[in-house]
C-alpha cells in the first residue's frame, strides 16, 4: 500500500501536462454543490462499491474529499479491490484551494 497519497501540486502538474488522471470526489452532493475541482466526477463515499466497475481503469485515479480522510479510506479500499492506480489527494479540496486554486471556496 505504498504511495497512497498524492499532493495537490503533483496532481496539478500532471493535469497541466495533459496526463490521463481521473478525479473522483467522494464527498456528499451538498459539498460538491459548494465547490469541486474542474473535471471531477462525484461518487459519494457510500456509493463507491456500487461504482467499482467504473473505477476499474488504466487511468490514474485521484480521489478527494474535504480534508483527505474519507478519500484515503476509499483509496485503501480500492487498492484492496485491485484498483492499483488509486491515490488520495493529500489534504483534500481544502489543501487544493489553499495551494492551487484560491477561487475554489473553502468551507
Amino acid at each position: 500500500m505504498d504511495n497512497l497519497e498524492i499532493t495537490p501540486a503533483e496532481v496539478k502538474q500532471r493535469l497541466d501536462r495533459g496526463e490521463k488522471v481521473t478525479l473522483i470526489d467522494v464527498r456528499e452532493p451538498w459539498e460538491f454543490d459548494i465547490c469541486s475541482i474542474d473535471g471531477a466526477k462525484l461518487i459519494p463515499m457510500g456509493t463507491v462499491p456500487a461504482n467499482l466497475q467504473s473505477l476499474d481503469t488504466d487511468d490514474d485515479i485521484v480521489i478527494y474529499c474535504h480534508r483527505g480522510m474519507r478519500s484515503l479510506d476509499v483509496a485503501v479500499w480500492l487498492r484492496g479491490q485491485g484498483v492499483e492506480r488509486a491515490k488520495s489527494l493529500a489534504g483534500g479540496i481544502e489543501r487544493w484551494s489553499l495551494e492551487i486554486d484560491p477561487k475554489v471556496p473553502r468551507y
